[in-house]
């Protein structure tokens, strides 16, 4: 796959901005053994057709949960596994695999004329990887990557490395800001795409285990608190059947979710600006902010 480009932020042009944009999200199916090929092949050809839905029903954008490609088990990673918890033996990965999929995503992605936000594995030659949201264009080109930040414990010390860096990308006159996995849980990340003028965060996450601290929950919280469209991606979960794909409106609302049947869907809403705070407003709150933390 090609690296992501240096310019953190991308836009897309267009002469007169349309005052909707048509976002699809997807609660999908999650496996979580990234050295089994033929389960990576069933999670991609999923992948692929929610893009295809998402396209039939209008979709400018799709967005897919954390773990969509593949959320590896840290057992099954573990080189002291599968019964004890230890450093990640990435060699195991079927990395080809995971490549091949990407780029057929992407051509999809071309081919249909929508724009794509998939998470996956991202390899280093010299480290762990990341564990990102690659995003491509309807011409199948990469506009960003954004690297999950705040790794929990297990993923810190054991599977990842964390990312640095916050990323958005700009579509039909609206920008957005990318968050995954337990960046759901920090507050600070959403208030600092706000600084950067988003106007929506995609927030990809896997529901994996029992959690009273979800994303779910954050998630309207977030939007209310930044006035912004926050839209959740997760995995399918048994154990959490009202954990659902959703997007949240600026006024901590959920505008469209996905059913609590704990398989597989699609959901769309038509984002629009009329959320945006006067200048005032959000000098104001950038002010009262810095007094606080200071």
């Amino acid at each position: 796959m090609p690296e992501t480009p240096q310019t953190q932020t991308q836009t897309q042009t267009q002469t007169e901005p349309p005052s909707t944009l048509r976002l699809a999200v997807v609660q999908s199916t999650v496996r979580q053994d990234p050295t089994d090929e033929a389960a990576l092949r069933e999670s991609g050809a999923e992948v692929r057709t929610f893009i295809r839905q998402a396209a039939k029903e209008g979709a400018r954008l799709v967005q897919f949960a954390e773990g969509a490609l593949c959320f590896p088990s840290k057992y099954v990673m573990s080189e002291l596994g599968p019964d004890e918890l230890g450093p990640s033996d990435w060699t195991k990965a079927q990395w080809h695999v995971l490549d091949e999929e990407l780029s057929s995503i992407a051509a999809l992605s071309a081919e249909l004329g929508i724009w794509t936000a998939i998470p996956s594995l991202h390899r280093q030659p010299d480290a762990r990887p990341h564990n990102s949201l690659y995003v491509f264009n309807d011409q199948g080109t990469l506009v960003t990557r954004y690297d999950e930040r705040t790794l929990s414990t297990t993923k810190l010390n054991y599977m990842y490395t964390p990312g640095t860096e916050p990323k958005t990308f700009d579509l039909d006159g609206f920008r957005f800001g990318l968050a995954v996995g337990m960046d759901a849980h920090i507050p600070e990340i959403f208030i600092d795409y706000v600084r950067r003028d988003a106007d929506c965060v995609l927030l990809s996450y896997a529901t994996s285990g029992i959690t009273k601290d979800n994303a779910a929950a954050a998630t309207p919280a977030h939007a209310v608190l930044n006035l912004i469209w926050v839209s959740l991606a997760v995995s399918t979960n048994p154990d959490l059947p009202n954990t659902t794909a959703g997007i949240a409106t600026p006024t901590g609302e959920w505008a469209t979710q996905c059913p609590p049947t704990a398989t597989p869907a699609l959901t769309t809403h038509d984002l629009h600006l009329d959320h945006r705070l006067p200048d005032l407003a959000r000098t104001w709150r950038t002010l009262a902010r810095s007094r606080v933390t200071s």
